[in-house]
């Protein structure tokens, strides 16, 4: 069955470039489904996993109708700083050679900062519901004339008491409005906002593909950003993979890896969409023959790609959605073999490592970075391994010339002699002083609905953490209680954790008669100025 591409989608060439750039090959079935009906100007409900392409399922054909230079056209609504922050990064990576400008507001940064951005007159602001309604209350956006609105991960936004917030932006929009609401599920209120807000809107239902990934040894290395060429060589001067398959995002970032494996010695070879199909053959061919041990790949190029023989997996840049994970590490661990998949992780994108993680039902564990003395010994076990490999076979005129030779020369040195020959074609060890990154210290902002009104104070919000989270005391960061809101700093990886344990909260504050929170909550005072 033929699937749809970017091409066959009738955009603009300059969004299509920013398409490519960014790396996306193949529409995700989010993608397929939702653009088409997005650039037909369809309000749309869709029910899909976090990381399935949500963002750009919504932002492509809002950013194909966007008119450059007419001031806000587009909003996001989304229910965290991160993901904020996350959404606006990659529409506005997209809109660069369209001119648009995409602003990103939320709690926790200076109002002023975003009033000077309010100044260049963007023409997407992406948010949270209690900034855009402190916005409002202030006048500084004007969101009466809007064409687009979107509503990311609404059960979330449901879940943390935004819904009130959100039916009062929703009910200052133009009618005229085009309407994109997306959700893990679709549960009854969410379903009630969307015919309440929604012009007939067109269902979408992306269920996630049964996983089979049991005999796929999982890894992660958390990664410095600058020092990923020489981590991922200190990787395989480890693990001596026997047959490896390297995923890189893009097709010039696939040929720059080759160059530097083959330049350190590693027989490398890279596939991507540019090469002509003989090319690619010939690449093939030769992977097959095992005439080159190291294939990078893009994944359109890896699509449909049968080779049994793959030990190892190695996502090189990390996938943009986890369906692109599952396709990648199913290279591994083929004909009912065990395989290894190790992804390379830079502390930024540990919350798309915990997607993905949730998406494949898996925990995918942690390594720590191997060091150079473990490299030498690795390559030394390697090399008196061949050496003695080579002695159990029949030996001929070799055994004669040996005693020969040991007449006139020193044994240990005619057998280091030997080592060195054996190692001379080995590629040369990475000797840089490789960093384990360590994901504590990548932090996030989260914003809760729930702060001095309902009796909340620092001390009180710490004990409740570390009993109901994995979260130490010395973990917990910055605290900003106002009125009806609070923004705590705690490590990326206990996000999660923090919005579980949330619901809980507000019933241990009830629980103690404390003031209930109120229904109808104002931004103004769940920020952090």
């Amino acid at each position: 069955m033929h699937t749809q591409t970017f091409n066959e989608m009738s955009l603009k060439p300059q969004l299509l470039k920013m398409i490519e750039k960014k790396g996306f090959e193949i529409p995700t079935p989010i993608q397929v489904e939702a653009i088409p009906h997005g650039l037909a100007g369809r309000d749309i409900m869709g029910q899909a996993k976090t990381g399935t392409g949500k963002t750009a399922a919504f932002g492509i054909p809002i950013l194909n109708k966007i008119k450059p230079g007419l001031g806000l056209q587009a909003i996001a609504l989304c229910p965290t700083r991160e993901l904020a922050v996350q959404v606006a990064e990659e529409i506005a990576f997209l809109g660069q050679g369209l001119n648009i400008n995409t602003l990103p507001v939320y709690g926790g940064q200076s109002i002023e900062i975003q009033l000077r951005g309010l100044r260049r007159k963007p023409e997407i602001i992406v948010g949270t519901p209690g900034r855009f309604i402190d916005h409002l209350n202030r006048g500084t956006i004007d969101i009466s004339n809007l064409d687009f609105v979107v509503l990311d991960e609404a059960d979330e936004m449901l879940d943390m008491g935004f819904f009130p917030d959100i039916e009062r932006i929703l009910s200052q929009c133009s009618e005229d409005r085009q309407t994109f609401l997306f959700s893990a599920t679709l549960v009854a209120d969410i379903r009630e906002l969307g015919r309440s807000f929604m012009k007939d809107p067109v269902l979408i239902t992306i269920e996630s593909n049964e996983l089979t990934v049991s005999l796929t040894e999982q890894f992660y290395y958390e990664v410095n950003p600058r020092q990923k060429v020489e981590t991922i060589c200190r990787i395989i001067d480890v693990s001596q993979p026997q047959v490896s398959l390297i995923f890189c995002r893009t097709k010039k970032g696939a040929d720059s890896l080759t160059r530097v494996l083959n330049g350190r010695g590693y027989a490398a070879d890279s596939l991507h969409g540019d090469m002509s199909q003989r090319e690619r053959d010939h690449v093939m061919e030769r992977f097959r023959n095992g005439n080159v041990g190291i294939l990078v790949a893009t994944d359109l190029a890896a699509r449909g790609l049968d080779v049994e023989m793959v030990t190892h997996v190695f996502n090189y840049d990390m996938p943009e959605d986890p369906d692109s994970y599952v396709h990648r590490i199913g290279r591994t661990g083929r004909a009912g073999r065990d395989g290894v998949a190790i992804t390379l992780v830079e502390p930024k994108q540990i919350r798309q490592l915990k997607i993905v993680e949730k998406y494949i039902g898996t925990r995918i564990k942690r390594q720590m970075l191997p060091s150079l003395k473990d490299a030498i010994e690795r390559r030394q076990e390697t090399l008196i391994s061949r050496l003695i490999e080579s002695a159990d076979q029949e030996q001929g005129i070799y055994q004669d010339m040996a005693g020969e030779l040991l007449e006139s020369y020193d044994a240990q040195y005619l057998l280091s002699a030997a080592l060195r020959l054996i190692a001379f074609d080995a590629p040369q060890l990475e000797t840089a002083a490789v960093e384990n990154s360590h994901q504590d210290h990548t932090t996030a902002h989260v914003e809760l609905p729930v702060g001095k009104m309902q009796g909340l104070y620092p001390k009180r919000l710490v004990e409740f953490l570390t009993s109901h989270t994995g979260i130490s005391p010395r973990q917990v960061g910055d605290i900003e209680i106002q009125g009806n809101s609070t923004l705590v700093e705690v490590p990326m990886v206990f996000v999660d954790q923090v919005y579980t344990a949330f619901n809980q909260f507000e019933n241990s504050l009830r629980a103690n008669k404390r003031p209930r929170i109120s229904s109808n909550r104002r931004g103004a005072s769940r920020q952090a100025n």
